[in-house]
């Protein structure tokens, strides 16, 4: 089983390298069910996996020109804190209940890939936001630390709207702030306080290292190729295919943990039957208007500065080609 986890951990590396997010959603599954871990043992380990796996697609990003590195270090000093606050947190929930969430973050994310994009007129800018940046980086983060997903699927958005950063430039700075919440993630859910050692190792997410770093070497090499073939595939194909998938998994992972008292709830009686069913329709039916519906994209333009001193582009004039993943 670990040949095939250290094959799959190729194509998370390269969600990764091509998207600047995804890698978490993948391997938090691949680790329970293929690996048999723990829910936090899966999640701590994935915080770890997405950390280095991000540095190394980020050096081919920076060597490009596509990371700014202020904006990114704004958001990713946010991201480490709200990440560490939810490891902290994640760490004492039932696993169950980090799966089901996680499950949903899944869903959430998977649906905002697939749904179409509408650019609508933006407020314009004086300068970054640097207070909403704060505060948008430490919710990521806290969601990242606490299920240990949805962090570079929230964080490009977060960029390209309050960073005013082209799509390119966004995927490959996304992947500086998700190295640094994961990390700060990874480490929320390792390290425990209190008790006869002030700082101690937290026995309940302690994982075998020896599979940990197969699956990290080898999700590099994956980062390293996603990177490379960045901006040679079409991104709305790539980002709705990989939404799909990402959807299909969320529903096996929700099956998997709540199916089983679903269908205990279904069989009390006919009345309880029928709530069931016509509770999966609203939701089916909310999932099909949400995909068909499409999002609202504002376009403003920023006066400020990229990275460094760059300028940054105006969104209203990105590549018509470029979505968000």
């Amino acid at each position: 089983m670990l040949g095939l986890a250290a094959f799959l951990a190729i194509f998370i590396g390269m969600a990764v390298g091509l998207l600047g997010g995804g890698g978490s959603i993948l391997t938090t599954p691949l680790l329970v069910y293929v690996m048999d871990f723990d829910p936090k043992q899966a999640i701590a380990a994935s915080l770890f996996v997405v950390a280095v796996t991000s540095a190394f697609g980020l050096i081919h990003h920076a060597r490009a020109g596509r990371v700014r590195w202020k904006t990114g270090l704004l958001f990713g000093v946010a991201g480490m804190v709200g990440a560490f606050a939810g490891g902290q947190v994640g760490a004492h929930l039932p696993g169950s209940v980090l799966l089901a969430a996680f499950a949903v973050m899944m869903a959430a994310t998977a649906i905002a890939m697939i749904r179409g994009r509408k650019e609508v007129e933006g407020k314009s800018h004086g300068g970054r936001p640097i207070f909403r940046i704060l505060i948008d980086g430490f919710v990521v983060g806290v969601v990242t630390g606490l299920v240990g997903a949805g962090g570079g699927f929230l964080v490009v958005p977060a960029l390209v709207l309050l960073g005013g950063l082209p799509m390119p430039i966004a995927v490959g700075t996304s992947l500086l702030v998700v190295m640094m919440k994961s990390s700060a993630g990874f480490l929320g859910y390792a390290l425990t306080f209190g008790g006869e050692q002030f700082v101690a190792f937290n026995p309940e997410t302690e994982f075998d290292w020896n599979v940990v770093l197969i699956i990290t070497g080898t999700a590099v090499v994956g980062s390293i190729l996603g990177a490379l073939l960045s901006g040679r595939i079409h991104p709305d194909r790539l980002r709705k295919g990989f939404g799909w998938f990402v959807l299909v998994m969320a529903v096996f992972i929700l099956a998997q943990e709540i199916g089983g008292s679903i269908l205990e709830f279904a069989r009390g009686s006919t009345i309880q039957a029928v709530e069931t069913i016509a509770g999966m329709v609203i939701l089916i039916v909310g999932i099909v208007l949400l995909i068909r519906w499409p999002a609202k994209v504002p376009v403003g333009d920023f006066d400020t500065s990229g990275a460094d001193g760059g300028e940054v582009e105006d969104r209203g004039t990105r590549n018509a080609d470029s979505t968000v993943p």
